[in-house]
C-alpha cells in the first residue's frame, strides 16, 4: 500500500487528520491522472458524516493516517475518460461511500456492491492501484465512473450532498420492504438526527403514517410541525410506549447511541420489522420473547448500491427532498466535528469547498 503511485501526479489541496487527536489541518497531496474509466470532479460541497469522527480519531482502529475524510460529495465533471459512459463534462454529479469493488461477485453483479467482500471506500480504503483513497474534504476527486451518480438539477447542491450517505442509508431499507411504492403503512423512525430527519421526509413523501420515537421531548414540535410527522413518542415515557404497543408495521432505528431494543420491538405489529442503520459501540441485547411471540424480524444494512443511490436521488428530485444543513467553510471543520459529536447540528454539516477554492484563487 502506498499513499500514491507513479501516476498520481495531480497536486490537490485538501484537509486531513494526521493522528488520533482528530484535528483537521490543510493538507496537500497527489491524486491519480484521469484514467479511461474515470471522471475528474471539481468538488463544490462535501457533507460531514458521523463516520468521519470515528475515522479521524481512529475510534475503530482502522485509520490510515493521514486521512482525508468525506463521502458525501457533490461537484461538476471536468474531465471524462475514453471508456466512460453516461457522463459528460459539466454534469452535476455525486460520489458517496463507494470507490471500488470486485465487479465479479454475486453482490456486484446484482447491484449490491456495498456488500462486496472487496469493497473499498471513498476514503481510508485501498484503490485498485494500491493507493490509499482520499475523500471529499478536498478540491478535486478522480473517481471510477461506475461509482458516480447524477444529481438532479432541481436539487440544491449543498443540501443534496448528505443524501449520498444519509439519504441512501434510510432509503434502501424502505425500498427493500416495499415502502417506496406502497402507501398507508405505519412507520416508526427512531432518532431525529442526520439520518432520522431524512427518513421522515421519505416516509411522508411515500404516503405513510409516520411516528418519530425520540428521547427528547423538545423535538416534538420540530418533528410534527416542520417535518410533518403524524405522531411523536417519547421513548422514556412508559405510558406513551405502552399506548403504542403493536401499532407499527416497520421501524427504522437510526440511533448510534446505546439503547435497548426491547421497548422498540413491543411497538411492532405481528410480522413487523425493526431495521437498524445506527451503529452503537456496544452490542445490542436481543430479547427472544418479543420476537417469537410477535413473529418479528430484526435486520440491518449499510448504505446502498450505486443503482439504488441513483434511484434515491431521482426520487429526491421528483419529491424535492434534500437534507436540512448548516453550511460551513473549511476553516470551521474542527468546530463542526466537535459540535456533531455533541449532537449540536440541525441536521447535517456541509463544507463549502467551492468557497475555499474561490478564496484561494
Amino acid at each position: 500500500m502506498a499513499e500514491s503511485t507513479p501516476n498520481h501526479t495531480q497536486t490537490v489541496s485538501g484537509w486531513a487528520a494526521h493522528d488520533s487527536s482528530g484535528i483537521i489541518t490543510p493538507y496537500t497531496f497527489k491524486r491519480r491522472e484521469n484514467g479511461v474509466n474515470d471522471v475528474t470532479i471539481q468538488i463544490l460541497y462535501c457533507g460531514i458524516c458521523h463516520t468521519d469522527i470515528h475515522h479521524v480519531k481512529n475510534e475503530w482502529g482502522i485509520t490510515r493516517y493521514p486521512v482525508v475524510p468525506g463521502h458525501e460529495i457533490v461537484g461538476l465533471v471536468t474531465k471524462v475518460g475514453t471508456q466512460v459512459r453516461g457522463f459528460k463534462q459539466g454534469d452535476t454529479v455525486g460520489v458517496g461511500c463507494l470507490a471500488a469493488s470486485c465487479l465479479e461477485c454475486e453482490y456486484c453483479k446484482t447491484d449490491q456492491e456495498n456488500y462486496c467482500d472487496n469493497l473499498q471506500f471513498t476514503y481510508n480504503g485501498v484503490f485498485w492501484d494500491g493507493s490509499i483513497t482520499y475523500g471529499g474534504y478536498s478540491e478535486m476527486l478522480v473517481a471510477d465512473y461506475r461509482y458516480v451518480v447524477h444529481v438532479p438539477e432541481n436539487l440544491a447542491m449543498d443540501a443534496a450532498a448528505p443524501l449520498l450517505c444519509a439519504g441512501v442509508t434510510v432509503f434502501t431499507p424502505l425500498k427493500d420492504h416495499g415502502l417506496v411504492e406502497s402507501q398507508g403503512k405505519s412507520i416508526g423512525i427512531v432518532g431525529l438526527g442526520g439520518l432520522g430527519h431524512v427518513a421522515v421526509k421519505f416516509a411522508k413523501a411515500f404516503g405513510h403514517h409516520v411516528t418519530v420515537i425520540s428521547t427528547s421531548p423538545s423535538k416534538q414540535a420540530e418533528a410534527k410541525e416542520r417535518l410533518g410527522a403524524d405522531d411523536f413518542i417519547v421513548s422514556s415515557n412508559p405510558k406513551q410506549m405502552q399506548g403504542a404497543k403493536r401499532s407499527l408495521d416497520f421501524i427504522l432505528d437510526t440511533v448510534s447511541a446505546e439503547h435497548s431494543l426491547l421497548p422498540l420491538l413491543e411497538l411492532l405489529k405481528v410480522n413487523g420489522t425493526l431495521f437498524i442503520v445506527g451503529a452503537p459501540d456496544k452490542p445490542f441485547q436481543l430479547p427472544a420473547f418479543p420476537l417469537i411471540f410477535g413473529k418479528r424480524s430484526v435486520k440491518g444494512g449499510i448504505i446502498g448500491g450505486i443503482k439504488e443511490t441513483q434511484e434515491m436521488l431521482d426520487v429526491c428530485g421528483k419529491h424535492n427532498i434534500t437534507c436540512d444543513i448548516e453550511l460551513i467553510t473549511p476553516d470551521r471543520i474542527n468546530e463542526a466535528l466537535q459540535r456533531l459529536a455533541n449532537n449540536d447540528v440541525r441536521y447535517r454539516f456541509v463544507i463549502d469547498i467551492a468557497a475555499a477554492t474561490s478564496a484561494s484563487n
